[in-house]
């Protein structure tokens, strides 16, 4: 009976794809909607690779780019009209993406540069485990509040995971200036982190000006790198 059921939704597909003319070569979605979102996932897999060289500074460069991508990617997809799976797709792919850009890759991070300590792995494994529950969460939230209304979201619940791109370099920033001393200022700033994302807190989402300023605070951030470290760091 399920063998039946699983050929006749095959043989509807088949007929669909007819119609349309529309038989697809490979699987997910490629059009602009969703290509922000692919290079701020290329961005963090770029970053974890520096990362893993010691290039803080660079790494720390890639995790901004991400944050950039991030906060664009949304206001880009809302300008096409796209049907049911391709909204449930944008919604997906962006929490997949923020996982690895803003859960794993500061998560490693702080492993690497706190000198592989087995208690700051142990804390870097938890704020990713907190990363994904938000994610995990908000994908659920999102895809019911989208059935319900096809206005744009004004609030979240929790802190946005991608604050970590901001607040990371921020920390890196004054830790290579020696004004924060203790390389603790990483796990702590991991456990902050990690509390701030599950914290039922309603966050206002930015507007353009919210936007503007963000991306003005990270211009500030690095040409505060550059000024303390040299352009012999980039």
């Amino acid at each position: 009976m399920v063998h039946s059921g699983i050929q006749y939704r095959v043989w509807i597909n088949k007929i669909k794809e007819k119609k349309t003319g529309m038989k697809k070569k490979l699987l997910g979605y490629y059009d602009y909607t969703v290509i922000i979102t692919y290079c701020g996932m290329l961005f963090a897999f770029f970053g974890l690779l520096r990362v893993l060289s010691q290039d803080y500074w660079n790494a720390v460069l890639y995790l901004m780019l991400a944050g950039v991508c991030d906060m664009f990617d949304g206001a880009v997809a809302s300008t096409k009209d796209r049907n049911e799976s391709e909204k449930r797709f944008g919604i997906q792919i962006d929490s997949l993406s923020d996982l690895i850009s803003f859960g794993v890759l500061p998560a490693v991070f702080v492993y690497m540069i706190s000198g592989k300590n087995a208690l700051v792995g142990l804390t870097a494994a938890l704020f990713v485990l907190c990363a994904l529950i938000r994610l995990a969460y908000f994908n659920v939230v999102e895809e019911d509040r989208q059935r319900q209304t096809s206005e744009c979201r004004k609030s979240y619940l929790g802190v946005p995971v991608t604050a970590i791109a901001v607040f990371l370099p921020a920390v890196y920033l004054l830790y290579d200036h020696r004004l924060c001393k203790s390389i603790l200022c990483f796990p702590i700033l991991l456990i902050f982190m990690g509390i701030a994302y599950l914290l039922p807190v309603e966050i206002k989402k930015p507007g353009i000006i919210g936007k503007a300023g963000i991306i003005i605070l990270g211009i500030i951030e690095a040409l505060g790198m550059i000024l303390f470290m040299g352009w012999d760091a980039i």
